[in-house]
């Protein structure tokens, strides 16, 4: 095979050094959803709720190896570092050298998997035809066991995308932005509809291949890990509303394990993209995480979140805390006697919390103190619940009250993505950041309780 770039003769580590910090913007990365025990004869495993994860110091998994294919690219999207009209040393890795990469970062304990994207050099089906070859020869060659997530290029040749989802433990089809107006206004060269089509046979393969396996247990797995998805938050005008809907809408039609929200940075100089004098808006994306976890754990619809009157969410309130101080009439809740469903909709109580409730009064009625051991944030919730019909204080019921004294706590979460940001960990970083995270910040990042 012909590889036609430039910086095709470069060292190894020169190129890795390239296309690791070209895949920094990508945050459409997980881990979780495969069960994979080592076999004897073969490298690496996955293990209940994904691999073995490292944390970085402000909560981010870096334990795969998160590299591009390439960073050539025959498209311009104008929000993209990697766009053809960029000049920049563009370089490729040949199949071979990933599996280099891999096995040897593998075994030196840097990482426990692989992240594979990639520009599309020379058409979308002899991209795929690449990252295909490559997770052939570290499944078949190399005998790699451990965690492999790939992007389905859409437009490449359906058949290639199938046979790369029984190597992949989890692809991903980024929408890249929310609407078919933003793909028209920075990605031309790309269109929603091709998009949408290998999100759909990824979920109509995974169907399949589930029926497949009742029959045959020995059967090929296919994408056992789902599938995902990322959309760019800020670099076009769509509202909060806009952006959970279509969120909403990936979870109902296709299925999604996961959407990934990255806040836009401006990385190219270009008219028609947004100044942002704040900044990429991190606080906006960890709102829409947030909401993500209501929408995916906690029974909530967007609709109830947001509307077209009110299209944003509250930069002061979490999505939660703001729809509870909006429907006071449902509170306060008896924790006594609330149905778990209800008890997910109190500010402080997460998924594990609201269980761990239904779970302990049936041996007894809770107080205060038993819901502090239990890890309800109190200094959240002590606004929406009673036990035993009394209020840990004497607490008005009124909107304008609860917003003031939840506003006024030190220690909210300022910044953060549910453990993705636009910085990506090297595998060398010493992890020093300007500002220390503290430790309760990371347990938000990766439970996602809210």
């Amino acid at each position: 095979m012909e590889f036609l770039t430039a910086g095709q003769d470069m060292p190894l580590m020169d190129k890795l050094a390239i296309l690791t910090g070209a895949a920094k913007y990508d945050v459409a990365c997980t881990s979780s959803g495969v069960d994979r025990r080592g076999s004897g004869s073969s490298v690496g495993s996955c293990v209940a709720s994904g691999i073995c994860h490292s944390f970085s110091s402000d909560g981010r998994c870096i334990s795969l190896l998160k590299i591009l294919m390439t960073n050539e690219c025959i498209y311009d999207c104008k929000y993209c570092i990697n766009r053809r009209s960029n000049d920049t040393l563009r370089t490729i890795f040949t199949p071979d050298e990933i599996c280099t990469l891999t096995m040897e970062f593998y075994r030196r304990n840097y990482i426990e998997g692989l992240f594979l994207s990639s520009g599309i050099v020379n058409s979308p089906t002899y991209t795929m035809e690449l990252i295909f070859r490559t997770l052939f020869l570290l499944r078949r060659k190399y005998r790699f066991n451990g965690y492999i997530h790939v992007k389905a290029i859409p437009g490449a040749a359906p058949e290639l995308i199938r046979q790369t989802g029984f190597l992949a433990d989890r692809m991903s089809c980024n929408l890249e932005l929310p609407t078919a107006d933003g793909l028209k206004a920075l990605a031309p060269n790309k269109h929603r509809k091709s998009i949408l089509t290998p999100m759909r046979q990824i979920q109509e393969e995974i169907h399949s291949n589930r029926n497949e396996l009742v029959l045959y247990r020995n059967a090929p797995k296919f994408v056992a890990g789902g599938q995902s998805t990322q959309m760019i938050v800020g670099a076009t005008g769509e509202s909060d509303y806009q952006i959970m809907s279509v969120a909403q809408g990936l979870y109902e039609r296709f299925e999604l394990k996961r959407v990934f929200y990255s806040a836009f940075v401006r990385v190219n100089d270009d008219k028609n993209l947004p100044v942002l004098p704040g900044g990429p808006p991190l606080m906006r994306e960890h709102r829409l995480y947030q909401a993500d976890w209501l929408l995916r754990f906690y029974g909530f619809k967007a609709e109830e979140l947001l509307s077209e009157d009110r299209p944003f969410f509250n930069v002061l309130l979490d999505p939660k805390e703001d729809w509870a101080v909006r429907h006071l009439e449902q509170f306060p809740v008896e924790i006594n006697s609330a149905s778990y469903d209800m008890l997910l909709r109190v500010p402080g109580i997460g998924v594990n919390s609201a269980r761990r409730i239904v779970a302990a009064r049936r041996s007894g009625r809770l107080n205060f103190d038993n819901l502090r051991k239990m890890g309800i944030v109190l200094k959240r919730a002590l606004y929406f619940i009673t036990c035993s019909g009394k209020m840990m204080y004497n607490t008005k019921l009124d909107e304008d009250y609860i917003v003031r004294r939840l506003t006024e706590s030190k220690d909210r979460i300022r910044l953060g993505s549910d453990a993705m940001t636009f910085r990506q960990m090297s595998l060398f970083d010493d992890g020093a950041f300007q500002a220390d995270v503290k430790q309760e910040e990371k347990i938000h990042t990766v439970v996602g309780e809210v």
